[in-house]
């Protein structure tokens, strides 16, 4: 593990000298992918240096044991103690440090909903389920742009994509992806009665036009006029736009937009995303089957969480946790929730780095 983190320290310094040389702001590009990767690599060297600095006091007070001053002895042991428990602590930092990052998490998200069992209430709770991520969203200051609305006449949603936008937002929702179920006693029941109704989410890493391109010859191109609940998302013009994927079969629906080449644009962005998401789903099939991780494949078939409304409780099956603030988390306060996904995700990977 030091043999690599003094390589990463060499890498580190080589692209500050790079950086401060004015030729290679001649490539914008260039620089701002340094610039990048300098970043990246900061928290780790930080945490070396540390460790060397702390290994350095180990040795030290070390030395300062064999001397024939008791006082020295004493302060000599509070240091090695100190020390031996600094170089503990960051040992831990550096292995979680050295974890291979996810490539997709500063990626934008493209977030769809669709309610599932339960009809008009699993609709409702769609609607929920996005207002709550929207709400969330707005906490990190990232934009949320909607795709595809099919709403249903009491203001549910039967479907929506959407993208949002900002640094981090795939990190932090990725593990949304799946079913998410609600316990709750719907307006229109009169009798008083507790419904179960569920709604399917996926999070998917938005793909870039390099990371992945379609041959035009195998999409097939409708053009459709926009539906919805009635009012504004009724349009009278053949705007909205339906692209298949001839080879996959994958269809993608657009029609938020007035705009036929918007709505197409738009088509395309969330198209790439699944075909990518798809191939990745298959290059990691393998080591999928071989080492699931603790917070879940990520399937949208997977049952991840029970929201039970009579109860307060929002309960995380993955990992076990129920959290009793249910009416702070549908008005976005997801934090708690995340980091513990987050946590879980990164001792699975250190269990499995070990293992190797």
């Amino acid at each position: 593990m030091l043999e690599k983190l003094s390589g990463i320290e060499t890498r580190y310094e080589e692209i500050g000298e790079k950086l401060m040389d004015p030729s290679v702001y001649g490539d914008p590009k260039e620089a701002a992918r340094l610039a990048r990767e300098q970043k990246e690599l900061a928290p780790v060297v930080e945490a070396y240096r540390a460790y060397r600095a702390a290994e350095a006091t180990k040795n030290e007070a070390l030395e300062l044991l064999d001397s024939g001053d008791p006082e020295l002895r004493e302060l000599a042991s509070a240091e090695l103690a100190e020390s031996k428990e600094t170089l503990e602590r960051l040992e831990s930092e550096l292995r979680v440090l050295l974890l291979p990052s996810d490539p997709n998490d500063n990626k934008n998200v493209i977030l769809e909903i669709r309610g599932g069992a339960g009809g008009e209430e699993a609709a409702l709770f769609a609607a929920d389920l996005f207002r709550m991520y929207s709400m969330y969203a707005d906490t990190k200051r990232w934009k949320v742009e909607t795709v595809n609305l099919n709403e249903t006449e009491l203001g549910g949603i039967k479907e929506i994509s959407a993208v949002i936008e900002g640094a981090g937002a795939y990190s932090r929702l990725k593990f949304e992806s799946g079913v998410h179920r609600v316990q709750r006693v719907p307006d229109t029941e009169s009798s008083g009665r507790i419904h179960t109704s569920t709604v399917t989410v996926a999070v998917l890493p938005e793909a870039e036009e390099v990371e992945l391109e379609i041959n035009p010859a195998d999409l097939q191109i409708d053009t459709f006029r926009s539906s919805g609940a009635g009012g504004q998302h009724v349009n009278k013009t053949e705007s909205a736009i339906r692209i298949t994927h001839i080879p996959t079969g994958l269809v993608v629906e657009c029609q938020d937009e007035r705009s036929q080449h918007k709505n197409r644009e738009r088509a395309m962005r969330i198209l790439r995303s699944r075909l990518y998401e798809q191939a990745q789903s298959e290059a990691n099939a393998a080591v999928a089957a071989e080492r699931k991780s603790q917070v879940g494949t990520g399937d949208r078939s997977e049952r991840i969480r029970t929201y039970n409304f009579p109860q307060g409780r929002v309960t995380d099956h993955r990992i076990g946790l129920s959290l009793y603030k249910i009416e702070a988390i549908m008005n976005g306060d997801l934090d708690e929730l995340i980091d513990a996904l987050v946590t879980a995700d990164r001792a699975d990977k250190l269990r499995a780095d070990t293992a190797d």
